[in-house]
């Protein structure tokens, strides 16, 4: 994938992740998620698998959101791994995009269905999947920790 413009704000380009994106997409994942954080080798070597995408939308020079997939290609699952977008561009369509292009990779490489888990008390996010048909389907009691909150799985079928 090349760099690209976006809906989601003006100035807004989605590009796929590289490892010299690791310090910004680390900055965004702490801040989004103190308390569970990935660790910054989790964190690479989920940008050096083959079977994993992470795309980085910019503003300017900044990155100001990630996301990652995990789909094997030819497999009929894929994982909408994690997603971040930064404070000051929440809610202008940053998220929708890097979802929906999240979803058109899972396509491209045979998933018919994505999965994800969400936490509990994040409504937004949750709110966010269900607009691009994610169903709930499970709760993993405790899974996030140490803030004993339960993940909510969801699930989106994907046409073909």
């Amino acid at each position: 994938m090349t760099a690209s413009r976006a809906e989601g704000g003006p100035g807004i380009r989605l590009r796929e992740a590289a490892l010299a994106d690791l310090d910004a997409i680390m900055h965004l994942e702490r801040a989004t998620f103190p308390a569970d954080a990935w660790s910054r080798d989790v964190m690479a070597a989920e940008l050096a698998s083959p079977h994993t995408v992470y795309l980085v939308a910019e503003s300017g020079d900044e990155v100001v959101a990630y996301a990652g997939l995990s789909a094997v290609p030819r497999a009929e699952q894929a994982d909408l791994q994690t997603i971040a977008v930064d404070p000051t561009h929440r809610r202008l369509g940053v998220g929708t995009v890097l979802v929906r292009h999240l979803l058109t990779l899972a396509r491209d490489r045979g998933a018919r269905e994505m999965l994800l888990e969400v936490r509990a008390d994040n409504p937004g996010a949750e709110a966010l999947y269900e607009r691009h048909g994610f169903t709930r389907i499970a709760v993993r009691p405790r899974y996030y920790q140490p803030d004993d909150v339960d993940a909510i799985v969801m699930r989106a079928e994907l046409a073909s």
